[in-house]
């Protein structure tokens, strides 16, 4: 699992982790961005974690997969943390 940042068309990864993932299962995927801290968790386990002070406002949330990946994305849901 690698999480990546864009900045003007320019990707630079932030942090990265290796995971098994079982086929024919669907995981949990989730990422939670408290002001520069972002922490990635997989099936309620944390992965990774990472801070990015250069970006200060709104932003958009992309999943992608390498071409030789078969990956399905049931549901994506962003919420405000409460």
């Amino acid at each position: 699992m690698r999480f990546y940042r864009v900045v003007k068309g320019k990707r630079e990864q932030l942090a990265s982790t290796n995971a098994k993932v079982a086929a024919n299962q669907w995981p949990t995927l989730a990422l939670k961005a408290e002001g520069d801290h972002f922490t990635v968790s997989f099936d309620g386990k944390v992965l990774l974690s990472a801070q990015d002070r250069t970006l200060s406002g709104a932003g958009k949330v992309a999943l992608w997969t390498k071409t030789h990946s078969v990956t399905y994305f049931d549901t994506l849901s962003i919420m405000p943390l409460k």
